[in-house]
């Protein structure tokens, strides 16, 4: 185990471990050391054995926070309550029992981010899901109840809360930001619900709090999004995205949104597809991590050309460069919905897509199994075992994208050419 005299100096020059956690004790100073983690987050901690023999250890701040001579002085006053007979870690403990809301849900996101907390299959929770959790928590969740002692909640006020959120009553006017208008609505307040529910499962977990105290709140039920494009919304989608083609829309997120109907992947995963994943000449994309964690996905010829035909910018490692920065391109929905006002589709989002590869993979003959595998649904043992990758999922998404393919290609065909005494004509 690592010793030194916790300075400056020393405290800069110790490296965070690759994995798990490692500490560096003080050389004078017996219980006082400075933990690590993967993340590079360094903490000042104390450990000791309590009048009952039992080991305890708590923090004493993080590095930068407070200095290591700060750190010090506070080891020796928590190291003297202990020689006093006190137990400075079940006063915190006890102290904690009374934490709002909102400190709990403050304790969660810096706990979560630093890998403390754990979530789908014992994993560290991914930064996208923290990301979609500190919004409902600032937007929603403090508003009504951050105030509230956490232990004294009852049901009655989340099953209120997600009422309120549902009713609109933390909307706001949207912001000089990109991001939209925060409204509510059934969706926002059933996913508000179980994240505080999953927040205070922590809690409980860890410890800061006795009981759950909102165990068993039910859920708002959601209407499951089924909506599709049909034979003829495709005709009209490949007939409006040519005209756009023809009227200047940005030609990155015109293709984005053609890789999306043809590949049926979720929009993130192709918004942000790097060209190291795509290998070509076998057919598929490999995903670090997705909404299910690492996939290897098929793509058909149709999409491979979209991909392969971007533009390259140095720096720049994704297939949909950002024009710019050095990050991928975000602005596709509001090119989507361009296209969709000029094919007269409504009620449709890029998610409908995804809906709309599954649909035509459905009509030419695939099994569900099959599918689910084909959008990323399926996990790859269950893929591995029934279906053979290589041949038939690469076969159904050729197929399937070979058929979304035609019908764009139909509609564009369909639109009437440039005259040079008026406007094309849709």
């Amino acid at each position: 185990m690592p010793t030194a005299k916790l300075n400056k100096r020393n405290v800069d020059a110790f490296a965070p471990p690759k994995d798990k956690q490692a500490v560096l004790w003080d050389s004078e100073i017996r219980g006082f050391g400075l933990r690590a983690l993967p993340s590079g987050l360094k903490t000042f901690i104390v450990q000791y054995r309590n009048i009952e023999g039992i080991k305890r250890r708590i923090n004493l701040g993080r590095y930068g926070v407070i200095t290591t001579e700060q750190a010090r002085d506070l080891a020796k006053i928590k190291l003297g309550e202990v020689a006093g007979g006190q137990d400075p870690a079940e006063a915190i403990h006890q102290a904690r029992s009374g934490m709002t809301v909102a400190e709990i849900c403050d304790w969660y996101l810096v706990e979560a981010r630093a890998g403390n907390i754990l979530g789908r299959k014992n994993r560290p929770i991914k930064a996208s899901s923290l990301a979609m959790d500190e919004s409902r928590i600032n937007t929603h969740i403090k508003p009504i109840l951050g105030h509230r002692m956490a232990k004294r909640l009852t049901i009655a006020d989340v099953e209120q809360m997600q009422a309120d959120v549902r009713d609109g009553k933390t909307a706001k006017a949207r912001g000089k930001g990109r991001g939209g208008r925060p409204a509510g609505g059934p969706g926002v307040a059933s996913r508000c619900l179980g994240s505080l529910q999953a927040i205070l499962g922590h809690a409980k977990h860890k410890g800061l709090i006795a009981e759950h105290p909102t165990r068993g709140a039910k859920k708002l039920a959601i209407n499951k999004k089924t909506r599709r494009l049909s034979t003829a919304e495709l005709v009209a989608f490949g007939k409006a995205i040519a005209y756009a083609e023809r009227n200047g829309e940005n030609p990155t997120a015109l293709a984005v949104v053609r890789t999306l109907a043809l590949t049926g992947y979720r929009r993130e995963e192709a918004q942000s597809m790097k060209r190291a994943w795509v290998h070509a000449e076998g057919g598929f994309v490999s995903f670090p991590d997705t909404k299910t964690d690492a996939q290897v996905r098929s793509i058909g010829p149709e999409a491979l050309k979209v991909v392969l035909a971007q533009p390259e910018i140095v720096g720049n490692p994704y297939v949909f460069p950002s024009m710019t920065g050095a990050g991928a391109y975000q602005a596709a929905p509001a090119c989507f919905r361009r296209v969709c006002q000029w094919a007269g589709i409504e009620g449709a989002t890029l998610h409908t897509l995804r809906h709309t590869f599954g649909s035509i993979a459905g009509e030419l003959g695939f099994t569900e199994l099959t599918i689910r595998a084909m959008l990323g649904h399926a996990s790859q043992n269950v893929t591995q075992d029934y279906i053979h990758i290589d041949e038939a999922l690469k076969l159904a998404v050729r197929k399937t994208s070979d058929e979304i393919a035609r019908l764009l290609a139909e509609g564009a065909a369909s639109l009437r050419p440039v005259r040079q005494t008026s406007a094309i004509e849709i």
